[in-house]
């Protein structure tokens, strides 16, 4: 029976995984390094909405949230927000939020195109003008995580800035622009979903996180052997 000689096979074995593996630990050091570049507030989108306006509410003048409860049976929650500067109720519904009127009760109609145009203008910080508008009902890959129908309000610029708005509240729901997209691209090769996004603990990652470790366990017995072997040969 032959001697199984143990630094020639640690020595093919990390030859092989290296192969297989040495690809995604370049993407797992290049998408690293751009997810610690650039700060995450940036990423988030931050930079790209106007910080809310507090405004005080005299609410002698507002009918209280009981009557919007009774007028919306099973509402579980009530809360006053502004829209446009006049206070409206905001109630979430079996169907959905919908929005009240603060002073009459009286629920309102959804938001318009042209409320919706002016509403993301009031939010959006920047300066680029609105080049479309879209009533989405089939999420885009930037908002998988997130159910529609949401409006789609983006703004000129070299980052494509975007906000989503909610159809039935004019509320900001989410905002997209260059470097997030990029962030998320990175994301998914660093975590190797490549549907989801999502799975940081996907067959796939796992097999390659523990080939890693298979490489670099082999790597170092290489290592060991290499100091045995040169204290082993003899001197001149």
């Amino acid at each position: 029976m032959a001697k199984i000689r143990w630094p020639l096979v640690a020595r093919r074995t990390h030859k092989w995984i290296a192969l297989f593996v040495g690809v995604q630990v370049v993407l797992w050091t290049l998408t690293g390094f751009y997810m610690v570049v650039v700060h995450i507030d940036t990423i988030h989108g931050d930079h790209l909405v106007r910080a809310p306006i507090v405004q005080g509410y005299d609410l002698a003048a507002l009918v209280p949230p009981s009557f919007i409860v009774a007028a919306a049976p099973g509402t579980s929650e009530v809360q006053l927000q502004r829209l446009f500067g006049r206070p409206v109720w905001r109630s979430e519904t079996p169907e959905g939020p919908a929005l009240f009127d603060a002073k009459t009760g009286e629920r309102m109609a959804a938001p318009t195109e042209q409320e919706i145009r002016a509403l993301a203008r009031r939010i959006y910080a920047g300066k680029g003008d609105i080049v479309a508008v879209n009533l989405l009902t089939k999420a885009p890959l930037e908002m998988q995580s997130r159910k529609p129908p949401y409006w789609q309000v983006e703004f000129a610029g070299w980052n494509r800035p975007t906000l989503y708005l909610s159809p039935s509240t004019g509320e900001l729901i989410s905002r997209r622009h260059a470097l997030w997209r990029v962030f998320d691209f990175a994301w998914m090769l660093h975590i190797m979903d490549y549907q989801g996004r999502t799975n940081v603990n996907n067959p796939l990652l796992r097999v390659a996180t523990w080939s890693a470790f298979a490489m670099a366990l082999s790597g170092a017995l290489l290592l060991i052997w290499s100091f045995r072997r040169s204290k082993k040969m003899p001197r001149a």
